[in-house]
């Protein structure tokens, strides 16, 4: 693909959106209004100021990364805007502001490349162990900043900034800053990671001090979030750990250590919190408790019964009827309205960033933005996983949104900041 192929598509995504848009206002029984026509100069503006910034201060990245990211967020545009006008136009200014941001983040890198975040390792630890403390901010002082909890958890920041209030999910961009971080030590310290190492069995681990403090920063951020009850959060955190320590070391025996691990926080957590009880029991039997607990679920598998092959069409389906949809089941509305065929291009487009994504860090010479580029794409790919999982009840609801298509800004801004670091990684290596 050249850059010029990867600018139409850009075009075609940003007109998918204001075409989706439209059915949305016809199916309304109304007709083309401005809706349509900001929606596409939005998208132009968002993306195509990315597709410039590309071409400036990265033209020797991938061509492919930009694309299939496009065209994700056209369609979870249109159906959060199906869903609800408000957030659909809330979307839109996240979707400027997640842009503007990964423009900025090429900039200031074109200058000194993904060194500088390997040289200032420790402060973006500080700050991204900051950003997961945030939420436990008090909820009732004077600040404009303040904490703020939902549903029982301590996700959430919020910000009056005078005539709104704007709510920021800080782990989303905390977890950018902990994969750099573990990137970069991983990076100094693999060959001894590498060449000492102890056998258990038949698998094999690294000598345990080289990973001590490795582990403490890590298992203190877990700790945070679970203390904030933002299991989901933790779960991605400690998964893509545990994947980044295996394509680093080679070493088998962190998949398994860390699968056992994960089934006994698991257990641990079922016993300790309401909440993971009411999520387990709704995953292995939605219908039997379909008036409660199951009731997400199983309105999510009518919904993608109910699709087919080819779907209702935008605005022509109900997925309104299912609980947060907007947010934890984008993927059941896709599926709804735009049925088999839509659900499973929207797969294969996640599918072409993941490969993508990896192929970059194959490719890296360089120890850290080959760690850099893994790390990124594992835990976007897990993230994917977890939640299409839990819509599919492959894996119990673990409450976290679908990359660039489900609502909410924070989300928006934090794998718009990953999208620029994996393009500026690919435009290094080439270069």
């Amino acid at each position: 693909m050249t850059r010029s192929t990867e600018g139409l598509i850009v075009a075609t995504a940003s007109a998918l959106a204001a075409f989706g848009v439209t059915l949305v206002n016809f199916a309304r029984g109304d007709g083309v209004d401005v809706q349509t026509g900001l929606t596409f100069l939005v998208f132009l503006i968002a993306f195509g100021g990315l597709y410039l910034a590309i071409r400036t201060w990265g033209h020797k990245a991938t061509p492919l990364l930009l694309a299939p990211v496009a065209a994700l967020t056209s369609i979870g545009f249109f159906e959060v805007y199906r869903l609800s006008t408000v957030r659909g136009g809330l979307q839109r200014w996240w979707l400027l502001i997640a842009a503007a941001l990964a423009v900025g983040a090429l900039a200031l890198l074109s200058r000194h490349g993904t060194s500088v975040l390997r040289r200032y390792r420790n402060l973006i630890l500080l700050v991204s162990v900051a950003l997961l403390l945030l939420p436990n901010l008090p909820m009732d002082w004077g600040f404009p900043m303040r904490g703020l909890q939902l549903n029982g958890s301590r996700l959430w920041v919020l910000i009056d900034v005078g005539f709104t209030e704007m709510q920021f999910q800080p782990a989303e961009l905390a977890k950018l800053g902990l994969v750099t971080y573990v990137a970069s030590y991983l990076a100094d310290h693999q060959r001894a990671l590498r060449e000492a190492h102890r056998r258990v069995g038949p698998f094999t681990f690294s000598e345990p001090r080289q990973l001590i403090p490795l582990l403490v920063v890590w298992s203190g951020s877990v700790l945070i979030l679970v203390w904030q009850r933002d299991l989901g959060a933790s779960l991605l955190l400690f998964a893509g750990f545990v994947l980044l320590l295996y394509a680093a070391t080679g070493a088998s025996g962190y998949l398994v250590a860390g699968g056992l691990l994960a089934v006994v926080a698991g257990i641990t957590s079922y016993l300790a919190f309401d909440h993971v009880q009411r999520r387990v029991i709704a995953w292995l039997s939605p219908f039997e408790h379909y008036q409660d607990e199951g009731f997400q679920i199983a309105q999510g598998l009518f919904a993608l019964g109910s699709g087919s092959l080819s779907g209702a069409g935008p605005g022509l389906g109900r997925p309104d009827l299912i609980p947060n949809a907007s947010t934890d089941f984008m993927f059941a509305a896709v599926g709804e309205e735009l049925g088999f065929a839509g659900s499973v291009a929207v797969l294969a487009l996640f599918a072409l960033v993941i490969a993508v994504g990896l192929g970059i860090s194959f490719r890296s010479r360089d120890t850290f933005r080959k760690l850099l580029a893994a790390g990124l794409t594992l835990v976007f790919a897990v993230q994917v996983f977890l939640i299409v999982g839990g819509v599919l009840r492959l894996v119990p609801l673990t409450g976290i949104t679908l990359p660039f298509m489900s609502y909410g800004g924070s989300a928006l801004v934090g794998n718009m900041l990953l999208l620029a670091l994996l393009v500026r990684i690919s435009h290094e290596e080439a270069s």
